[in-house]
């Protein structure tokens, strides 16, 4: 039977996992690929570098694959302080697969307007560019939609976290402020889109003090005691 300590590890080295593709795919790739409201120059950026763009939708795959896992081994590593909680936070992490999937796709589109096949010569090629630039635009915006999950699989963290006895509850107070700081940043972009991006940004140290420290604590010390403690 495998340790807590060891659980502990291999939930700090399948979230990092996750982190990986997401800076690719979630960072990197908009402002790699995508320039605001110019089609042609963002058709020619994808067409110069199509390799490159395909390594981006296997980013969004490892994702959807990791975060499986990662939810399987969340609620294993949790599932003795509260399995109510614990399954919630399986059941939030499962829901954003699908998620990273329909993006993946919508993410192909592009490649598929872009590639000079004969049944799209009834559109000119400023048409197609254009409607490139929508996938590409109207992935963003699932994007940023979606990023309210990141916020709500993080609050059952926050409270296992807080409750577990193995674990330090100052760090699942430092998770519940990353979850809470995603959460209103996606709010925002539902009531004022302009903001969105400004905010998301704005509160990018609160994600990195509660994601990068859980991950950190979870790889470097693990646990505080292999005994499994009630919850109270």
């Amino acid at each position: 039977m495998i340790s807590r300590k060891a659980t502990a590890r291999l939930v700090g080295l399948l979230y990092l996992g996750i982190g990986i593709p997401g800076v690719i795919t979630l960072t990197y790739f908009p402002t790699r690929f995508l320039v605001p409201r110019d089609p042609a120059a963002t058709a020619a950026r994808i067409e110069s570098a199509k390799a490159l763009y395909r390594v981006c939708l296997l980013a969004d795959l490892t994702m959807g694959f990791l975060n499986v896992c990662l939810g399987v081994v969340l609620y294993q590593f949790f599932k003795d302080v509260h399995k109510g909680w614990a399954r919630l936070l399986f059941a939030l992490l499962i829901v954003q697969t699908p998620m990273y999937l329909a993006l993946m796709l919508i993410q192909t589109g592009p490649l598929v307007l872009l590639s000079g096949a004969s049944y799209w010569s009834a559109f000119t090629a400023a048409q197609l560019q254009a409607l490139a630039h929508g996938f590409l635009t109207w992935r963003e915006n699932g994007v940023a939609a979606m990023s309210l999950y990141w916020g709500l699989w993080l609050l059952p963290v926050a409270i296992l976290t807080y409750k577990s006895g193995f674990l330090p509850r100052l760090l699942g107070i430092a998770v519940g402020i990353a979850g809470v700081s995603y959460v209103i940043t996606a709010l925002s972009w539902f009531v004022v889109p302009a903001l969105h991006p400004t905010l998301f940004w704005a509160a990018s140290p609160l994600y990195g003090l509660g994601e990068l420290g859980f991950i950190l604590y979870l790889l470097i010390k693990g646990v505080r005691t292999e005994q499994v403690r009630a919850a109270a």
